[in-house]
């Protein structure tokens, strides 16, 4: 299996937009009953049902028996993830709600086919140095916060600072990843940073910083994360779509039976902390089903209403066109024909 990084974006936003000219007749199309290549990104460094996958070969071997070749891509943030499933350049990704939301309401041809997760207990963390003196979301008016705007933790940030009568508009925001955020608020060119619970408590369980705000007292806000595919492709391939969707719910099933050792991959891959990722998946149960259930749908539509309400979405999202059970349902199906 290949694993590309995000430097190897520019080569399959390249192949993209090639596979767009010939799709306007800019080149001869070739009939082709299956594909090269299978390429499925997430951001980095993956979704639980990703790393397990990419640490195991789950997907390759399942296409191995047709000569087609995986690759995993792992990208920066979910935006640039979204972007490469829309103009072709990947056909499936594993991405948080955010992005997704905002790729359909920009009427990109892509469609929602399962769920990556939906965990209710995990969250975001807002952190300060451990000798900070802000010791509420009020203080933080007016302060420089770090966050990869357009990412869940940006939708959760922005949560928490509207329950408090303020708005991302009151605080001096950096897009910035982790890599650059942590050791910016540990030399004290930031206030604060936002972060997912596992990602964040690396500072904090070492004692350098600590958590302000947990959003994960606020279940409700809690939306899923999803598994998208390339519009064209899924019309074209539907079968191996059905086929990634029965894989990954082998994936999640053999978690739930493994869970130290999942919870064991998943922080080796992600350096995570492994008392947060315990805390997150508490009793070892990952929440990791791709069925597409009516409350899930929901959460999507209220976080689809709260984005376009804290100016973080543009235009809206036809469902009916976005979301197609039919894979995830005949994934579950066939998976439940052979047990």
């Amino acid at each position: 299996m290949s694993n590309i990084a995000f430097d190897g974006f520019r080569r399959l936003f390249l192949k993209g937009a090639i596979a767009v000219v010939i799709g306007l007749g800019g080149m001869p199309a070739f009939a082709q009953d299956k594909p090269e290549f299978i390429r499925i990104g997430s951001t980095a460094p993956g979704h639980l049902k990703f790393v397990l996958a990419q640490k195991d070969g789950w997907w390759e071997k399942e296409f191995a028996k047709d000569g087609i070749k995986v690759e995993l891509v792992t990208f920066n943030g979910g935006s640039e993830a979204t972007t490469a499933l829309a103009t072709g350049a990947i056909e499936f990704t594993y991405t948080g709600n955010n992005p997704a939301l905002r790729v359909a309401a920009s009427g990109a041809d892509v469609k929602l086919i399962g769920l990556s997760s939906y965990v209710r207990s995990g969250g975001s963390y807002i952190v300060v140095k451990s000798d900070s003196p802000l010791k509420t979301l009020q203080d933080l008016k007016g302060k420089k916060v770090a966050y990869l705007t357009g990412t869940v933790r940006h939708s959760n940030f922005s949560k928490a600072l509207n329950s408090v009568g303020l708005t991302t508009g009151d605080v001096e925001g950096l897009n910035l990843p982790f890599g650059a955020s942590g050791p910016a608020l540990l030399r004290g060119d930031i206030d604060a940073l936002v972060e997912t619970d596992s990602t964040a408590a690396k500072l904090v369980d070492t004692g350098e910083a600590r958590v302000l705000f947990d959003t994960s007292t606020h279940p409700e806000w809690n939306v899923p994360n999803v598994i998208s595919v390339n519009g064209a492709f899924a019309a074209k391939y539907p079968d191996l779509v059905k086929r990634l969707l029965k894989v990954d719910i082998e994936i999640s099933r053999w978690a739930d039976a493994h869970p130290d050792e999942t919870i064991k991959t998943f922080v080796e891959a992600t350096k995570s902390s492994e008392k947060s990722v315990r805390k997150t998946y508490a009793d070892g149960v990952f929440h990791q089903d791709p069925r597409l259930t009516d409350d899930a749908i929901e959460a999507l539509k209220g976080e689809e209403k709260f984005m376009a309400g804290a100016g973080l979405l543009k235009g809206s999202i036809d469902y009916g066109k976005w979301i197609d059970k039919s894979f995830v349902d005949a994934a579950g199906a066939e998976v439940a024909a052979v047990q």
